[in-house]
């Protein structure tokens, strides 16, 4: 069972709350009020730069079940809405995300899927089961970057506890993007966390650059870096598709700790698509440090060069290093094949327990928003269209 959780068990210790806009403080006996009690304050517009507090609360307590929606919009308008969670009165968030990543979803595109700890239901109802636990307090802020008002609507699911137990982390949610990548430099998932700690998961999105010849993308190994590893990490995998927990290849499909909720391309386009992502959650398997904790995944692809560019060989093998054992000539119906290192536009949300309170990065919206519009063959989803959505 995730994280000791017995339904059966009734733990009077807990005093069960809730947070929405219709009961803003979770007080006791005070939600519904609005309005006679009639469904009076269900959401709130948020106009462009508006910022609201979705929470701050008295600890210890845990954050046990987050719900929030918004009417879908365009990728950059929907990745411009940030979640940032501050612990104990600390001045700089320990999250700080875009609000569609912390729930999984990447590049501003909302899609059905479901996992152990994040689910977006139909698209359009936003889940995360993760525990949030608070000692002595927290307060969650959600602001509107986009350029028109959005509508918000959302659910805090938690409860008040006499203590936390000693062992328990504080989530810490961080978000990087790299775009371009550097070739041969791995891009970083999560780094700059002191343990002692626990490395939940992450979720990724990539947006594969054109590269000729290319086939495949994904090739990359994930490292963990764990307390002291220098060059060379403590765990590492076998390529991005594996650690998501499928194989030769990957296409959109989800499961309970690793899976694909997105994959965009264009209809008859190339193998290789113009938006993925995928998520994989340390459940089972926790990954566990004591002082530090670095988190990587390469860029590199499968190149296949087909016999009628033999005499652009030279000069492509100059401009794609190769990695593994090297470009291949051992097929005669082939110029060459093999593993090859790339540049692509990689981004990650990773998810970190760690003991003590500390910042992560401050989300960055520029870098956040840019280069996900939505692509010519993207059409409007259903809601947008009956919503008038621009």
């Amino acid at each position: 069972m995730h994280f000791g959780w017995d339904p059966s068990r009734i733990d009077l210790s807990l005093d069960s709350r809730a947070v929405t806009f219709e009961n803003p403080s979770g007080a006791r006996g005070a939600g519904g009020t609005a309005h006679g009690g009639r469904k009076g304050a269900p959401m709130r517009e948020l106009a462009p730069g508006e910022k609201v507090v979705l929470a701050d609360l008295e600890g210890p307590g845990t954050i046990r079940h987050v719900w929030m929606t918004f009417p879908p919009a365009r990728p950059e308008w929907m990745r411009a809405m940030v979640l940032e969670v501050f612990y104990d009165g600390a001045s700089e968030p320990s999250i700080s995300v875009p609000c569609l990543d912390f729930f999984g979803l990447p590049h501003g595109r909302p899609a059905h899927y479901v996992s152990a700890l994040t689910a977006a239901q139909q698209g359009r109802g936003f889940n995360a089961y993760l525990p949030i636990p608070f000692r002595r307090r927290i307060r969650i802020e959600l602001s509107n970057g986009a350029a028109r008002p959005m509508f918000l609507y959302y659910q805090l699911d938690y409860t008040l506890e006499r203590e936390l137990a000693p062992e328990t982390g504080l989530l810490h949610v961080s978000f990087r993007r790299e775009n371009p990548t550097r070739l041969r430099e791995d891009f970083t998932i999560a780094s700059g966390l002191r343990g002692p700690g626990r490395y939940l998961g992450c979720s990724v999105g990539i947006r594969p650059l054109p590269a000729e010849h290319f086939v495949w993308y994904g090739e990359g190994e994930l490292k963990i870096y764990r307390d002291g590893d220098g060059a060379h990490p403590t765990i590492c995998g076998t390529g991005l598709e594996d650690y998501v927990g499928t194989a030769w290849g990957m296409g959109a499909h989800f499961a309970l700790y690793g899976g694909v909720p997105l994959e965009v391309r264009a209809p008859d386009g190339p193998a290789i698509p113009d938006f993925t992502s995928f998520y994989r959650w340390h459940v089972l398997d926790p990954v566990v440090f004591e002082r530090d904790l670095r988190v990587t995944i390469q860029q590199i692809g499968y190149a296949v060069l087909p016999k009628s560019a033999e005499s652009d060989f030279e000069k492509f093998a100059r401009s794609n290093p190769a990695a593994g054992r090297g470009w291949l000539r051992d097929n005669p119906a082939l110029a060459a094949h093999g593993l090859g290192e790339r540049v692509d536009d990689y981004c990650a949300t990773a998810y970190v327990y760690c003991r003590d309170v500390q910042p992560v990065p401050r989300l960055d919206l520029a870098s956040a928003t840019a280069d996900i519009a939505r692509r010519p063959f993207e059409k409007k989803s259903d809601t947008e269209q009956m919503l008038g959505v621009a």
